[in-house]
Order: C-alpha cells, then sequence, then structure tokens
C-alpha cells in the first residue's frame, strides 16, 4: 500500500462521479461491521446515489491521480454529515481527515452524524477529531443499533 496520494483536492462533485461515489460507498460499506446486515448491491446505490443528490445532498469529492479517493455527503438544512467514505485502499492515508475537516468548515457551527458501533475505526476517528458520542439508537432503514456524534462548531 501506498504511504501518499499525490495531489488530493477537494472539489464539489460531479454528475460524472457519481458512479465512482457509489463504488467507494458499496466498498467500504462492504468492509466487516461498516455497513448494513443486509448490504445493498453496487446498482441499487448506484440508484440512491441519484434519489440522494436529487433531495440535497451537498457532496465533495477527494480527487487525485488515482480519481476519486473519498466523499463526502452533507444535509447543510439540517446540519448533518450524511456520508463520509474512502476508499479501502486508502483508508488511514489522510483522507477521511480532509474530508471531515471540510465538513467542520462547511456547517462551521456545528453537526451531528451517526455510524454503527461495530465500526470501531470510524467511531474512533471521530472521537479523535474532536466529535463526542450523545446517544444510541436505531438505523432509520435498517433499524440495526447506531451512534450519534456531535460537533459543536468553532
Amino acid at each position: 500500500m501506498s504511504t501518499e496520494i499525490p495531489s488530493l483536492e477537494l472539489r464539489p462533485a460531479r454528475e460524472r462521479d457519481r458512479d465512482a461515489i457509489a463504488a467507494i460507498w458499496h466498498s467500504s460499506a462492504s468492509m466487516p461491521g461498516v455497513g448494513p446486515p443486509v448490504m445493498p448491491t453496487p446498482d441499487q446505490l448506484r440508484k440512491r446515489v441519484d434519489l440522494e443528490f436529487a433531495s440535497g445532498w451537498d457532496v465533495t469529492v477527494a480527487a487525485c491521480g488515482k480519481g476519486i479517493a473519498g466523499f463526502l455527503a452533507l444535509r447543510m438544512d439540517k446540519a448533518v454529515l450524511d456520508q463520509l467514505f474512502v476508499r479501502p485502499d486508502l483508508i488511514g492515508l489522510g483522507v477521511g481527515r480532509m474530508l471531515l475537516s471540510h465538513a467542520m468548515t462547511m456547517m462551521a457551527k456545528g453537526f451531528t452524524l451517526y455510524t454503527r458501533p461495530t465500526n470501531r475505526r470510524a467511531c474512533r476517528f471521530y472521537e479523535k477529531m474532536g466529535l463526542v458520542f450523545i446517544k444510541s439508537g436505531l438505523h432509520p432503514r435498517s433499524c440495526d443499533p447506531i451512534v450519534y456524534y456531535r460537533w459543536d462548531g468553532r
């Protein structure tokens, strides 16, 4: 595995990025403990990407020489970080930190997010980045356990 990503840049997602966004979402969420108990197919997630864009996702991608390294989907009107995923082969190289820092800039008054408690890597990452656990709950679609985090802003 490489230890650096050449020329990583954040930019707004383009329509032509949607296939890559869905692929990253699927490959990352398919990792053990990350996604739902029954993982949607790549085609189902690709269709959901279009639906989420149409319903107000504000998406930023981390672009690099290798294509799209990760993405961040915000619900600005609700102050929610909706999705943050990094390509599995690039996890641990700073992509997630760059995307989360961007979310903190975009929603400087604070935001919430949720993840699965089984996604220990994500929980540790959010806590290391200054987010605070606020409660446990059930996922709105699958009803499996989730944990909520809050970032109070600057």
